[in-house]
């Protein structure tokens, strides 16, 4: 029976008792009738003349070490829309979610890579699951459910206060038996070890499916830096993976290396994407950075017991061999599974998340 968990064009005419609710800072418990009723906030002086209702508290501002809890969510339901446009450094501002009451979180990720943006610079991402929209709007469409409770929290490890705008789309619904929980995971290698294969994703345990990648790559050398193959370990693989591709842009649901008449060419589709480029500009810029994202939305990778992802980080040298490179490279894994769900590594210091 529909519950209005999830809608597509295919059943966007179906009524359901579905609730839908919203979080911002003009209404941030969500409440029913509750919006707009702020009589301070970032916006109260520009609102003088007017006063309650107009405007009062569009945004909130999160000092250097302050956590600022987004959503405090009683279920069943399940967030259906994020937007949101944080100033400062996109590294320092810290995004996790938990799911029912546990203890660590399930998503747990530098806010500019959850939303493709992991060089702190801004740039056009047209996709299914995530946008980022001009000036700097990140918008995420993944369906998150949840049957107790949902808690998302934001935290600032930076020097400097922050601004944020948020608006949190959710509804109250029954969740099916078999829907699974949304996970997201950072790592990072800076330098990647010669002849080191960079991990994506480890320490997977459970049932569920790995449904997207997002990555930050910064290349150490010339040359092109895209041979190296991504592998799947699925369900006890140990030596050898189940699945292993051809090549990164390969991966990335490109060929030769995203060439056109000679330069690296910016896609963004609903699947996959190069959106961003970031070339040297003859001074002080001098390696290359690439974000890539590929959602496995029609290709679900499933696994039942547990999953490891790898890729690695391949050039040429002279004579057709190749080169294994020692690059700067960040990732964000996405994928669902039932709780709970095995620890995640703990999150790079602030020095390490850096983007230098």
């Amino acid at each position: 029976m529909f519950n209005g968990l999830g809608m597509h064009l295919g059943n966007l005419s179906r009524l359901s008792n579905a609730k839908t609710r919203s979080l911002s800072p003009e209404n941030v418990d969500g409440a029913k009738g509750r919006g707009g009723m702020a009589t301070d906030g970032t916006g109260a002086r520009c609102a003088r003349d007017l006063g309650q209702g107009w405007k009062i508290s569009p945004s909130v501002k999160i000092e250097p070490g302050q956590t600022f809890e987004l959503a405090h969510i009683d279920g069943p339901g399940a967030i259906q829309q994020i937007w949101m446009t944080p100033t400062g450094k996109w590294r320092f501002s810290i995004l996790r979610v938990y799911w029912d009451g546990e203890d660590t979180p399930s998503i747990e990720t530098p806010v500019g890579d959850f939303f493709c943006m992991g060089w702190g610079e801004y740039a056009h991402v047209n996709s299914l699951p995530v946008c980022v929209n001009p000036g700097s709007a990140f918008n995420c469409y993944w369906e998150m459910p949840f049957r107790k409770h949902c808690r998302m929290t934001f935290e600032n490890i930076d020097d400097e206060p922050m601004i944020l705008y948020y608006q949190v789309n959710y509804t109250l619904t029954s969740v099916p038996d078999d829907a699974a929980c949304l996970h997201a995971q950072f790592r990072r290698t800076n330098p990647l070890p010669c002849k080191e294969v960079y991990t994506i994703a480890d320490g997977i345990r459970g049932n569920g499916h790995f449904v997207g990648a997002y990555l930050a790559w910064q290349v150490n050398t010339t040359g092109w830096w895209g041979e190296g193959e991504i592998k799947f370990y699925l369900d006890g693989d140990t030596e050898f993976p189940t699945i292993c591709g051809t090549g990164t842009e390969d991966y990335f649901c490109g060929s030769y290396n995203f060439d056109r008449n000679g330069q690296y060419t910016e896609f963004s589709t609903p699947y996959s994407g190069l959106p961003q480029v970031i070339r040297p500009d003859g001074a002080y810029r001098s390696q290359q950075r690439f974000g890539l994202y590929r959602w496995h939305i029609m290709d679900p990778i499933r696994f039942e017991q547990d999953l490891r992802v790898t890729i690695q980080a391949l050039g040429w040298r002279n004579g057709g061999r190749y080169l294994p490179l020692q690059d700067d490279i960040a990732s964000v894994a996405f994928w669902y599974q039932a709780e709970p769900h095995a620890p995640f590594p703990s999150l790079p210091g602030k020095d390490q998340l850096e983007v230098i």
